[in-house]
């Protein structure tokens, strides 16, 4: 299987804008904690959450085709199906089937909530937020309205509330608070 290492070093050569690369820094770092909260592989949950998006700003005009570029770009490399399968389940390219696909589905967009949360709380930071509080900003519509709400909800299929999914969340991305500059 692909190492972490060599997933980030394409990370880095297809992915130009600092925001995108700190948000699969996010979303691999949750994964890795969804997995462990469900006894998943946390390397195969990691390794999706950060290749999820590596094509990205190659299809920003052909949006139909996310997910799909990443998985021909994988196709000579060492990746497992079922991280190929989730990175086209976020997409909305195929059923979500497993933990995994459900997982990254719920986890893509709750990464730009937790964010946006953080730039508004009076710390600018991670660290001055937790889950009551990103929850009131969930319940806000206009409030990071392009965090999908319906994706975010999903986490039900994982067994999960809200408020427990956004404690994991929160937790996972502080522990990457400075590379996440947050």
């Amino acid at each position: 299987m692909i190492s972490r290492e060599d997933a980030l070093a394409l990370v880095n050569e297809h992915l130009t804008k600092k925001h995108l690369i700190k948000h699969t820094l996010a979303v691999e770092v949750i994964m890795r904690a969804m997995a462990k909260r469900l006894g998943a592989d946390e390397e195969l949950f990691g390794l999706a959450g950060l290749l999820h998006d590596l094509d990205y700003e190659q299809t920003t005009a052909s949006p139909e085709r996310h997910g799909r570029v990443t998985v021909e770009m994988l196709h000579d490399l060492d990746v497992p199906d079922e991280v190929k399968d989730a990175i086209l389940a976020h997409a909305g390219h195929r059923e979500r089937n497993s933990l995994m696909d459900k997982a990254i589905y719920c986890i893509d967009p709750v990464t730009g909530l937790i964010v946006a949360s953080a730039l508004m709380h009076p710390s600018k930071s991670l660290g001055g937020i937790d889950p009551g509080f990103v929850g009131k900003r969930y319940k806000e519509k206009r409030f990071a309205a392009g965090a999908n709400r319906e994706a975010i909800a999903s986490c039900s299929g994982l067994g999960l509330e809200l408020h427990e999914f956004f404690s994991v969340s929160i937790e996972a991305m502080k522990s990457i608070s400075r590379e996440l500059e947050l």
